[in-house]
């Protein structure tokens, strides 16, 4: 199983609740380049709410990308999300 491709369309809002622990920050990253290829400008990622297990994982690794020019909590959304500003040049 640690082999398995999965194709994700890419638009502005990515659910990672899919997404086992292990895998978002690497699924973060490769989005995040995904999206800014495709010309997305502002893109929202759904972690959920809980013990901020999940967000913790998602703002690391968006403090990390060179292509992510800001980010902050989504606070209207009930589910749990960091909306992130993306560089595409």
């Amino acid at each position: 199983m640690a082999d398995r491709v999965v194709r994700i369309p890419i638009e502005a809002e990515l659910d990672l609740h899919a997404f086992a622990p292990a895998e978002i920050r690497s699924v973060v990253e490769e989005y995040v380049e995904a999206a800014a290829a495709a010309g997305l400008r502002e893109v929202r990622l759904v972690h959920g709410r809980g013990r901020g297990v999940q967000r913790g994982i998602v703002q690391a690794a968006l403090e990390r990308h060179a292509r992510v020019v800001e980010f902050w909590d989504d606070t209207e959304s009930h589910l749990g999300a960091t909306i992130a500003i993306l560089s595409l040049g």
